[in-house]
């Protein structure tokens, strides 16, 4: 979409030099998660060798975003278990079918993975810790996103209207919440990891 929306804008001839700034301050109000420009992974360390990172494709989330007082935001979201992706190589082995079975997150009986905050504290520029409830195969238990606001603009005349964007880390042990399969034995790095790290990019529209 945005590709698109650089292509109109030098077809309509507005300056390429402009920031986002140039076309105002995102307004307070509901937004919605923009899926064509997000990435939800997570990464686990496998074996001690390296840190294997897959990702969820079926993602929604609102936000009621004041940028004047943003201890008063809230963002909910939901992940559909069964969207997540592999990339695995190997067509004879169904590796998104194994990690969303029961042995691991158990999409069958736990369709979705949730996360609705319950606390903002901003800890510096333009960061904000950012708790809530994380629930996930059917176990709810509090868990903390670094959140960075990357910037945003009011109304920019080739898009839907205003649009901003957030980078967020976090991590938690999936143990906690009932997916231990795998872990490895104290001491060693022989199976995957129990803690899991999460990153997300994430931009979020609130049409005129």
């Amino acid at each position: 979409m945005l590709r698109a929306v650089f292509l109109s804008a030098v077809l309509l001839g507005l300056p390429m030099g402009a920031t986002a700034q140039d076309f105002g301050v995102p307004p307070a109000g509901a937004y919605t998660l923009d899926m064509g420009h997000t990435r939800l992974l997570f990464r686990v360390n496998h074996l001690g060798f390296s840190n294997y990172t897959a990702m969820f494709t079926d993602v929604s989330a609102d936000l009621a975003f004041d940028p004047a007082t943003p201890e008063a935001m809230q963002v909910s979201a939901k992940i559909n278990v069964a969207s997540l992706e592999t990339h695995y190589p190997d067509p004879a082995l169904d590796f998104n079918a194994v990690l969303t079975g029961a042995e691991f997150l158990d999409a069958a009986q736990f369709p979705t993975i949730t996360f609705v905050s319950t606390d903002v504290k901003v800890v510096g520029d333009q960061k904000a810790e950012v708790t809530g409830d994380f629930t996930l195969h059917g176990v709810t238990k509090p868990v903390t996103l670094l959140v960075q606001y990357n910037n945003g603009w009011g109304d920019m005349p080739m898009d839907v209207g205003a649009r901003i964007g957030f980078s967020a880390t976090a991590e938690f042990n999936r143990s906690e919440f009932g997916v231990g399969f795998g872990t490895p034995a104290p001491g060693t790095t022989l199976g995957v990891s129990d803690r899991v790290e999460v990153i997300l990019e994430a931009e979020f529209v609130k049409p005129r």
